[in-house]
């Protein structure tokens, strides 16, 4: 027979289970990143000794001055700037246009459209790649930052994020909002971005991070060395017979540092965006 006491125990075994399990997984994650971090600082003939030495017993500062000398570091982090803003604010700006539509806006096969632009999430990049490629060298833009800013302005993920906020706010406003004479670019500008800040904190660090870390991208559409990205220009330290891993991991770890920051300043309005919006698991 089940005892009064029989679910108080059960969550008092499962807690410490649950706690071990997200310590492991956590470490899955921070491990590789110290490991990082720590071979940055070595000399290439100590990074891979074991066991692993943590911490240095020289700190091989030069990795990182080498990184911003031997190769044109700066303009590739420009680029890189340049091109993760742009479709930032591209992709934030295009997807709250459409989600609002989308949710606040009633017209035929409204909900059909949005299922089928949804479905486009299931498209995986390589099959787009090539019509992508052909599409920007019809254009001309091969070899162009805009190639990147205008094949990554699109987001349906980022329309899917905004249609759920947008759905949660009370239709009385928009309501309250016609009957003063607003028009709906009004209530959208006025009204509903306003109260959107956690849908796009959120939307700003997953389109950050992807376009701050694309490879793919950068690789088929860019030539010069002047117009590459950080993760392009990271090869200069990678070579048919030699890999310089301690400059790479210096290199690495100074490609991950404005992921981190953008991560830490919207964290609070990215939580509540994931969970107001219906995106957690």
């Amino acid at each position: 027979m089940q005892t009064s006491y029989s679910v108080p125990f059960k969550n008092y075994i499962k807690k410490p289970i649950l706690y071990v399990m997200i310590s492991l997984v956590s470490l899955t994650m921070v491990v590789p990143f110290l490991w990082m971090l720590s071979a940055s600082f070595k000399p290439d003939s100590e990074i891979f000794g074991f066991p692993i030495q943590w911490i240095p017993e020289t700190f091989q500062w030069k990795n990182y001055v080498a990184v911003w000398t031997e190769v044109p570091f700066l303009t590739y982090y420009l680029n890189t700037v340049k091109i993760t803003i742009s479709v930032v604010v591209l992709q934030v700006l295009t997807s709250s246009l459409a989600a609002y539509a989308l949710a606040r806006v009633r017209f035929p096969e409204r909900d059909k459209l949005f299922l089928l632009y949804i479905a486009t999430m299931m498209i995986p990049y390589q099959v787009m790649m090539i019509p992508q490629y052909l599409l920007m060298k019809e254009l001309g833009l091969i070899d162009s930052h805009w190639a990147l800013i205008l094949t990554g302005a699109f987001s349906p993920f980022g329309v899917f994020l905004f249609r759920q906020f947008f759905l949660a706010i009370p239709e009385e406003l928009s309501e309250a909002a016609r009957i003063d004479g607003l028009s709906e670019f009004g209530i959208y500008s006025r009204i509903i971005i306003p109260l959107a800040r956690p849908a796009i904190a959120s939307l700003v660090i997953f389109s950050f991070i992807s376009a701050w870390n694309d490879f793919l991208g950068p690789l088929i559409m860019l030539n010069s060395e002047m117009n590459y990205t950080i993760q392009l220009g990271m090869q200069n330290f990678h070579s048919l017979y030699n890999t310089e891993y301690g400059k790479l991991m210096a290199a690495s770890v100074c490609a991950i540092i404005p992921t981190i920051i953008v991560y830490f300043a919207a964290q609070d309005h990215f939580v509540e965006g994931i969970a107001s919006s219906g995106v957690k698991g």
